[in-house]
């Protein structure tokens, strides 16, 4: 056990807790009473447990030779403990700890908090719904609040008559009191984590429930909702089949419920029994989804579905194992999602989304390990980033696809096994896989895990071969950085011929790879398995250009993806990005288009100035324009899902990049259909929404705003919300943020609103307002937001602006956010270096074209 205060003493063990709580959603007050069954392992005059904005009104002891009353409670703020002075000393044995207690229902997101329903007449409804991941079980009773305490729950729930109540447990019975409230008795859980509990009470419905592989799945909704559930319902079937065939384990819960809560600060939460959601995933009219949302539904699903198994059945020891579960539910939500919809292309988008997401992080000098030692809370919440999700889960897939599919499942399968209700390291994962190959995974993956960053891997012709060299990728470059990983790598190509594949374990500086005759081409990241950039020598690149057809998606997207990164790190200048974007221009795959257009984003907001701005515009309009003339403005029959959002993409970038007069017309056209009611393709409304909010002013706002507060599903407030965020008006901007301050947005937006603002045309205004009332702002980020509160800082890459932001922050640190800040600041030195390097470069370039 690590040596910290925040860790409880391992000589009093909870087996069984008995839960009684009454929330009173009028008074935002719960009272509670807890019988624990706890095991004694040594004499002990005092018991320290978990205890954090809860007050113990009366506690004892009672054992098998009469009570011990606790004389004194001692409560210690910063580690979030009660200690119970007992009047007598309690021997080792088997006794029960009774409680009495009381708390808060906050507005926090966090431990048992209020939200807000709205329904459809615009009467607001109470909700009482809880977060206990990480640490914050203990804010709604007090408890052993550590992973590894893991015991069995019965819960009791008092409620006002006329509302629901549910948690992990199947309801066993629901009984009048007779006074106007309702209890309702849950059986017994699994023995399961303090963090994986739930409590919710309120207006809700439930679907009929449908036995899945013998469990009863349902899902839960705010009343009027019901009949939106059907996407929600069929994601939630097909991925617990999918997952219950993956891990030939049978689901150990007694039900599961999916549950959707208007606040939230996280996507979702894999509780035992009763998972909690966003609403958006849940609550979903198909007919106006894009195909980006109704994946995020699939996604999200499988994600915490995933969970059960692998983190609530076993379960890590620690907080600083958070990195496994969550990346390999992230890496089971793939699986999922490819197989109930292959058309998806779910890997492809994998590399577009989720690997630059974790790349962006881990170039820097200041990122972290995956795993590293956790002692205070705050220290657990930093570990739910991009590379505990997004490079956790591609170190994962490389090392599945390296050593084989079906290995690694039964070396999953295997671990699941022997350690189910139990506790584990990571180490428990990598023994259990290198029993299943003949790999050395455990060596490899070490590598991985407790170095932070990745590779570049240069590649270059030798007589007689290829030659792999490694050396550290930063985005800051650092040549006295001599870091090594042991590299699972997969080659493919064609030499003197023949068509060749290899698998090559990169663990020095560099090794020779024999091949015979000359290389046609190679791919050395060899179907986009690699967490590492790829940097060829120029024969080879060029190689590679001359036979993209011979390219399978995800090569070809890597291809663009670590161009652009070298072009970021100074390796290449902005026109060779340009060059290579043009040898695109055949291209029909979603992804590799966002790619390309992600790039040009990233140029046209650092690097474009006034002079510039003419050429580029008439570069992206040669570009894409073609691409919209082949596919028109309207779906044809047969176009799959990924066309129809292609052309959404292209759309946005023509008015928004490329400035195309008629394509921002065309745009406003139908935003004015679609805000009058008329059902536009949800690909085509969201581009559309996002050009009109690029060339809108304040009546263009108003009418977003109005369609904002109006709209009467999750998924459509969202996208509206993201369109007014978008207007590019200072004052509008800074009206956004007003009502981000005024609580007009929800707490749950707040963080990624006031991001889109600062990544915004108005940034800079959105700043200085911003650092002027700063206190206001974060009174706006509860809970786990606040880390997040510094995502959009990296776009204010002007240099007097950047200079102002890192000096507001020296002297106004974020605890909460320690990491993520540091983060934030150098992502903004990369790109005001871009913007300093670069801007000369476009500039040159565009005013001789």
């Amino acid at each position: 056990m690590s040596d910290t205060p925040y860790r409880l003493p391992r000589h009093v063990i909870p087996r069984h807790y008995q839960l009684r709580l009454e929330p009173d959603l009028a008074s935002l007050t719960i009272t509670g009473s807890l019988a624990v069954d706890i095991e004694v392992l040594q004499p002990v005059n005092e018991i320290v447990l978990n205890a954090a904005e809860v007050e113990i009104v009366s506690a004892r002891v009672a054992t098998s030779h009469g009570e011990v009353a606790v004389a004194e409670v001692f409560y210690d703020a910063e580690t979030e403990r009660a200690t119970l002075g007992l009047e007598s000393t309690v021997d080792p044995g088997t006794h029960r700890l009774l409680i009495e207690h009381t708390g808060t229902i906050n507005d926090q997101l966090r431990g048992l908090y209020r939200s807000v329903y709205i329904d459809a007449e615009g009467n607001e409804h109470l909700i009482a719904t809880s977060q206990c991941q990480a640490t914050d079980a203990r804010r709604i009773f007090p408890c052993w609040d550590e992973p590894d305490f893991k015991a069995t729950f019965q819960t009791t729930l008092v409620v006002a008559e006329g509302l629901e109540a549910y948690s992990n447990g199947r309801e066993v019975e629901r009984t009048p009191l007779g006074d106007g409230r309702m209890e309702f008795r849950f059986a017994e859980t699994m023995k399961m984590s303090p963090y994986l509990l739930a409590f919710i009470v309120g207006p809700f419905e439930a679907t009929e429930p449908v036995e899945v592989r013998g469990t009863p799945t349902r899902i839960i909704v705010p009343r009027g909702n019901l009949h939106l559930t059907d996407v929600a319902l069929e994601n939630a079937v097909f991925c617990f089949e999918y997952l219950t065939d993956y891990y030939g384990i049978p689901y150990p819960g007694d039900k599961l419920d999916h549950i959707a809560i208007p606040d939230f600060a996280a996507g979702a939460m894999e509780n035992v029994g009763l998972i909690t959601y966003r609403d958006s995933y849940l609550v979903i009219d198909p007919s106006r989804a894009s195909q980006a949302e109704l994946q995020r539904s699939v996604d999200v699903i499988a994600h915490e579905i995933a969970h059960q198994w692998f983190g609530n059945l076993v379960t890590l020891r620690w907080w600083e194992g958070a990195w496994l579960n969550e990346a390999f539910a992230s890496f089971m939500e793939m699986k999922a999602t490819d197989a109930k919809h292959p058309e998806w292309k779910r890997y492809l988008d994998f590399a577009d989304v989720e690997v630059p997401w974790a790349m962006a992080t881990d170039q820097l000098k200041s990122t972290r390990p995956v795993e590293f030692e956790v002692h205070a809370p705050e220290e657990v919440d930093e570990m739910f980033d991009a590379i505990t999700y997004g490079k956790g889960n591609a170190i994962l897939r490389m090392i599945e696809q390296f050593i084989g599919v079906e290995e690694f499942r039964q070396g999953v399968g295997r671990y699941l096994r022997d350690h189910a209700y139990g506790n584990t390291v990571t180490s428990d994962l990598w023994e259990a896989l290198d029993a299943a190959t003949d790999t050395p995974v455990g060596k490899i993956m070490d590598t991985w895990v407790y170095q932070p960053g990745f590779p570049q891997i240069d590649v270059e012709t030798v007589p007689g071969g290829i030659r792999l060299s490694q050396r550290r990728f930063l985005i800051l470059p650092d040549h006295t950085d001599t870091t090594l990983w042991q590299v699972p790598i997969q080659i493919r190509g064609v030499a003197d011929g023949r068509v060749f594949r290899r698998k090559v374990l990169l663990t020095d500086e560099a090794v020779v790879v024999p091949l015979s005759g000359d290389v046609e081409y190679l791919v050395a990241n060899a179907g986009g398995y690699g967490f590492y950039r790829t940097h060829y020598s120029e024969e080879l690149f060029s190689s590679l250009l001359a036979h993209l057809e011979d390219l399978d998606e995800v090569e070809r997207h890597f291809l663009v993806s670590d161009t652009f990164a070298f072009v970021r790190a100074g390796n290449l200048r902005a026109t060779a990005f340009l060059e290579l974007a043009q040898g695109f221009a055949a291209e029909t795959e979603r992804a590799i288009w966002s790619a390309i257009i992600k790039g040009l984003s990233a140029l046209e907001h650092h690097a474009l100035d006034s002079e510039a701005r003419p050429g580029f515009e008439q570069f992206v309009r040669d570009l894409l324009g073609p691409v919209l003339e082949r596919m028109g403005w309207e779906p044809a029959g047969g176009e799959g899902d990924l066309e129809r959002g292609l052309r959404g993409d292209v759309i946005a970038a023509l008015g928004n990049l490329g400035e195309d007069p008629e394509v921002v017309d065309r745009a406003r056209g139908a935003v004015d259909r679609l805000l009058a009611g008329e059902d536009l393709d949800p690909e085509v409304a969201t581009a559309a929404l996002a050009v009109y909010a690029r060339h809108g002013g304040a009546e263009e706002y108003e009418r977003l705003w109005e369609a904002h507060q109006r709209a009467t599903t999750p998924l459509e407030k969202v996208r509206y919300l993201r369109a007014v965020a978008s207007v590019p008006e200072e004052s509008l901007a800074v009206a956004t943020l007003d009502k981000i301050i005024n609580g007009d947005i929800r707490t749950q937006d707040g963080f990624w609103v006031l991001a889109r603002l600062l990544m915004g045309k108005a940034g800079p205004a959105v700043w200085a307002s911003a650092r002027s009332r700063w206190d206001r702002v974060m009174e706006r980020m509860p809970g786990l937001t606040r880390r997040r509160v510094v995502e959009g800082l990296p776009a204010l890459s002007q240099p007097e602006v950047a200079a102002d932001v890192k000096a507001f922050f020296a002297s106004n640190p974020i605890p909460e956010a320690a990491r993520a800040l540091t983060q934030a600041l150098e992502k903004l030195d990369a790109n005001v270096r871009l913007r300093t390097r670069e801007t000369p470069t476009l500039t040159s370039h565009f005013s001789r074209t």
